[in-house]
């Protein structure tokens, strides 16, 4: 007998990146202040901020470890810890003042690449020990 598999659908975009820092305060004074990122909803467990279309958690480490009971369901448990990488989308023409913040904030730049499509990749480290990027257009086909 042969199984037939339901059509495959389609993924529209990563929603949310969900980061697990271990000083909820320390991380969000870099994020709120060299990032300029506000806040849409924080609790005992996370911070969440608006980036584009999407979301960027800040998770509390431990915080997460038991499932959360909502009004509306729960959330399984999960957890991590830092060493992660992700990239923000800059505009090319922002990237000199991007370097500059980093510098005014004493952050150093570990690397920098100019990608074969063009765009170029800054590299930044938070409190935590991930690794940022902050990169122009032209890295992947559909940016």
């Amino acid at each position: 007998m042969e199984i037939t598999m339901p059509a495959t659908p389609r993924l529209d975009a990563v929603l949310e990146t969900g980061l697990y820092v271990a000083d909820m305060a320390r991380a969000r004074r870099f994020y709120e202040t060299v990032l300029q990122l506000e806040p849409m909803f924080d609790d005992h467990r996370m911070t969440a901020y608006p980036v584009g279309p999407s979301a960027l958690l800040l998770f509390q480490q431990g915080a997460t470890h038991q499932t959360e009971v909502l009004p509306g369901g729960s959330i399984p448990p999960h957890r991590g810890a830092g060493g992660a990488h992700y990239a923000f989308a800059v505009a090319a023409a922002s990237l000199d003042d991007w370097r500059s913040r980093l510098a005014a904030h004493e952050i150093d730049i570990e690397g920098e690449v100019r990608w074969p499509r063009g765009a170029v990749s800054v590299y930044f480290r938070d409190p935590d020990d991930n690794l940022l990027e902050l990169v122009t257009p032209g890295i992947w086909a559909n940016y």
